[in-house]
């Protein structure tokens, strides 16, 4: 059955054309019994006003598209949940699409988005996608990355996953561990090589510190339970005494395993930090070490820049920066002795520096 249009609804009502358009987009102009006659004969045709259709009329879309990399991770879920409620702020609504990993999902995504018309695009990418979006933002439709940045035509908002991994390992060097373990991947995401960036990094400031890197095809809980119990079946002597995992549910993972099913290890012998906080990191039965993300002002900052390009297309692209705090948790119990630098000297005392308290800081941007 076909459904009804405006032709069908001005004709049961003895109305124009005209008439029952300025009701759906300028009522005061017309009589008040004329508008519920026309109200009148919409309910009875079940008439679905085309809102694309009447946006495209306009000029102006009120709708964006935000695209995740994994609906089912709590972080980008509480992303997507602050950019819908700034959005809506502002009077726009959002079309969320779940790449799902998938480097052609997300693709399809954004020829979506661009066909609808929207008035612009939230990203967090799989992998290097920066020309295709680049393309749209010379076709008209910007596009903000999320969660990562870079260096081509288009703005982003992010945090500093380095600097983030190098605060939670000098933590773990900080309570005593000399062989770390980075526990994720797979490395073509930007935040994992970010973040084993800054880990590695770390570990060079320390002597008689050494890390591995356990890799990993996705960045799940069931995947950090795998790597757990491939940790457990090692030797006591052969396993990590600290592991940084690329994000809390593998460390969740990590935990349920070593901790709880097989009790190879105890957070005593081998601490463990996570990456985002997400709201399991603290309520679980190991309440988890974790480096947060501001994903409030990570959304609202990236919703700002898209509305602020949608209006003025030649705006130079603009990244913002936020840095991360560690948050100090029961699954990181200290085990001394410290471990000395590669100067001689004990690491810094970092329990001030990354205290649940410290405040956010976002980096200078002249042009935000």
């Amino acid at each position: 059955m076909n459904s009804a249009g405006i032709k069908d609804v001005a004709a049961l009502a003895s109305v124009s054309i005209g008439t029952v358009s300025n009701v759906l987009n300028r009522p005061q102009l017309v009589a008040p019994e004329t508008v519920k006659r026309v109200e009148a004969a919409m309910e009875e045709l079940s008439y679905v006003p085309n809102e694309a259709a009447r946006q495209l009329r306009l000029g102006r879309s009120r709708t964006l598209g935000i695209i995740t990399p994994d609906a089912s991770n709590p972080f980008f879920a509480d992303v997507a949940v602050a950019a819908e409620k700034a959005a809506a702020e502002a009077g726009y609504t959002v079309i969320v699409g779940n790449s799902n990993g998938s480097d052609e999902r997300e693709a399809r995504y954004l020829e979506l988005f661009e066909k609808l018309r929207v008035r612009g695009v939230l990203v967090s990418p799989v992998g290097e996608s920066t020309p295709r979006l680049s393309q749209m933002r010379q076709r008209g439709t910007p596009a903000v990355l999320v969660g990562t940045s870079s260096d081509a035509a288009c703005s982003s908002v992010s945090v500093d996953d380095a600097a983030g991994a190098e605060i939670a390992v000098d933590h773990l060097v900080h309570t005593g561990r000399r062989r770390l373990a980075f526990v994720g991947g797979p490395l073509t995401m930007r935040q994992v090589s970010d973040r084993f960036t800054g880990a590695s990094r770390a570990v060079r400031k320390y002597a008689a510190v050494s890390i591995e890197h356990i890799h990993l095809r996705e960045m799940t809980v069931e995947e950090g339970r795998e790597a757990g119990r491939g940790l457990a079946q090692r030797p006591a002597a052969d396993r990590p005494d600290g592991v940084f995992a690329a994000n809390d549910l593998l460390a969740i993972g990590l935990a349920a395993s070593l901790f709880t099913e097989t009790r190879a290890a105890s957070p005593e012998q081998m601490g463990l930090v996570g990456y985002d906080d997400i709201t399991f990191a603290a309520s679980s039965t190991l309440p988890l070490s974790s480096v947060r993300q501001p994903t409030e002002l990570i959304a609202r900052a990236a919703i700002d820049l898209l509305l602020q390009e949608a209006e003025d297309s030649g705006r130079a692209p603009r990244h913002v920066l936020y840095q991360p705090e560690l948050v100090i948790r029961a699954s990181t119990v200290a085990s001394p002795p410290l471990v000395k630098s590669s100067s001689g000297r004990e690491p810094a005392d970092l329990t001030r520096a990354n205290s649940p308290h410290r405040r956010l800081r976002k980096m200078d941007d002249p042009h935000y």
